[in-house]
């Protein structure tokens, strides 16, 4: 079985953020967790109050307790209230200009409905193993961009290989993580280092593309509806497969499918698991300023 490639102490570092936030969200969102102290819930995670508060402000961008004021509230729905986006207005109000997280991958071309149909048969893709800010990250790419990431801290590492290998089961998969290593390190959080902008090749059907680029439009801390992404691809009634497009996203993370919500303020689904989505919105809220 296919494991992730060994942690640098970078890597190790960004690993620990990613099991301590997922600890202290689950616990902070518990019903018997959402008034627990400073003093509590380090205790829980096994650290000083002065070392949790540390760790967790500098990974989330906030304090715990003012990410207990979003649970209390309803993460998603606060989101839903405060930074709900009409994506047919998104650059017109400047939304998708310079303070979006993503935009080094606006460069981006798809395959043609006839390449998609024959499966990758003809295309070589390259892959390997990461450290995320959201655990162990396969990413996967051609010689044009990346054509996958997905997580593996919720679902383990074989089934994650096994799902995106899935989608393209007449290509040729070769491991190469040091080739995708700049493309992966931009992706993120390190593109400040002079990498150069990581491309995107986006596989699927003409449908999926549609639901993914409007995706794309979705500015870093802010959210949409399922709804809103129908009516803005131009099928308003068609909630229900846009949702599996959305699901079906091939590219987490950098087409943020974890921007989409329920008009109720749900999470609804996430195909890597809802504790990897919770910890995405949650991780660029807070630094939004939400």
């Amino acid at each position: 079985m296919p494991m992730p490639m060994s942690k640098t102490g970078s890597d190790a570092e960004k690993s620990y953020y990613w099991q301590l936030m997922r600890r202290a969200i689950e616990r902070l969102d518990a019903e018997d967790g959402r008034d627990l102290t400073l003093e509590g819930i380090a205790a829980e995670m096994n650290l000083s109050p002065a070392h949790f508060q540390r760790m967790f402000s500098r990974w989330a961008g906030i304090s715990p307790k003012r990410f207990q004021q979003f649970l209390r509230l309803g993460h998603a729905k606060a989101l839903l209230a405060e930074r709900f986006t009409t994506l047919d207005t998104a650059a017109e109000t400047g939304l998708s200009g310079g303070g979006r997280l993503h935009d080094l991958f606006v460069r981006w071309e798809a395959m043609s409905p006839g390449e998609y149909a024959r499966a990758g048969e003809g295309l070589t893709i390259f892959w390997g193993w990461f450290e995320s800010p959201f655990g162990p990250a396969l990413v996967m790419a051609t010689s044009k961009g990346i054509c996958g990431i997905g997580f593996a801290a919720e679902t383990g590492a074989e089934a994650t290989m096994e799902d995106l290998r899935g989608r393209w089961p007449k290509a040729d998969f070769v491991e190469d993580p040091m080739r995708l290593r700049p493309w992966a390190l931009a992706a993120f959080g390190a593109a400040d280092d002079g990498l150069d902008p990581a491309p995107l090749f986006l596989i699927g059907a003409p449908f999926q593309i549609k639901v993914w680029e409007a995706l794309l439009a979705i500015p870093t801390g802010h959210v949409t509806t399922y709804g809103e992404i129908a009516a803005h691809i131009g099928a308003p009634k068609a909630v229900r497969a846009v949702g599996t497009a959305v699901g079906r996203n091939p590219v987490s993370w950098l087409i943020p499918c974890h921007r989409a919500l329920r008009k109720t303020g749900g999470l609804g689904g996430y195909h890597w698991g809802l504790p990897v989505k919770r910890a995405m919105l949650a991780h660029e809220a807070a630094r939004t300023g939400l």
